[in-house]
Order: C-alpha cells, then sequence, then structure tokens
C-alpha cells in the first residue's frame, strides 16, 4: 500500500519539531530491518533521512553518492554492511541516540 503524500508530510512535520518521535522512527526502522523485515526497516529509514538530515548531506557526511544511497535504500537495495552502519553512525549522531543490540 503507498503512503499517501498527506501521511508523508505530516510524518516529516512530525520528525521536525518532535526529538522523541524522530529517536522512535529511527528505533523502528532499526528493529525491523534487523528483525527481518529488510524491506520495511529499509522504507522507514528513508522516510526518516528525508525528514531530517536529507540525502545530500548525508551523502557527504558518508562519502556515498545520493543516488547510491537511494539505490542502497530502495525496494530491491542491499547495502553492505559497512554502508549500513556508516549511515546508522550519522543518523544516531544527527539524532542524538545510541541504539544498542540485545538478545531476545
Amino acid at each position: 500500500m503507498a503512503l499517501t503524500k498527506d501521511f508523508r508530510q505530516t510524518t516529516y512535520a512530525r520528525a521536525q519539531r518532535d526529538a522523541t518521535f524522530r529517536k522512535a522512527l529511527l528505533t523502528e526502522a532499526v528493529n525491523a530491518y534487523f528483525g527481518g523485515e529488510e524491506a520495511i526497516g529499509k522504507a522507514i529509514l528513508k522516510d526518516f533521512i528525508n525528514a531530517t538530515i536529507g540525502f545530500e548531506e548525508l551523502a557527504t557526511a558518508v562519502r556515498i553518492p545520493s543516488k547510491s544511497l537511494h539505490r542502497m535504500l530502495g525496494p530491491h537495495g542491499n547495502p553492505s554492511t559497512a554502508n549500513f552502519f556508516a549511515v546508522l553512525r550519522v543518523l544516531q549522531k544527527r539524532v542524538g541516540v545510541q541504539l544498542k543490540v540485545k538478545a531476545a
């Protein structure tokens, strides 16, 4: 199901004004990705990036072209571990959160 423009605009606006929401959105993206729902995790991560730092600024920070980041986080993208964690490092620093992995 495709997201509507209104939903995206509402999500982006809230992410820009609400630090707790930004942290929750990033956490949800990572949890989905590592929980086996890679496509969902990447989709949430793309929305998070668009709502916060933007792909151009992220590309500069991780030294990966913006188009490559878009492809990497697209439905058929397969980011390398190094690239994925480089992106996460920048996003965590930007949001002011440090995510930790715990065994269930």
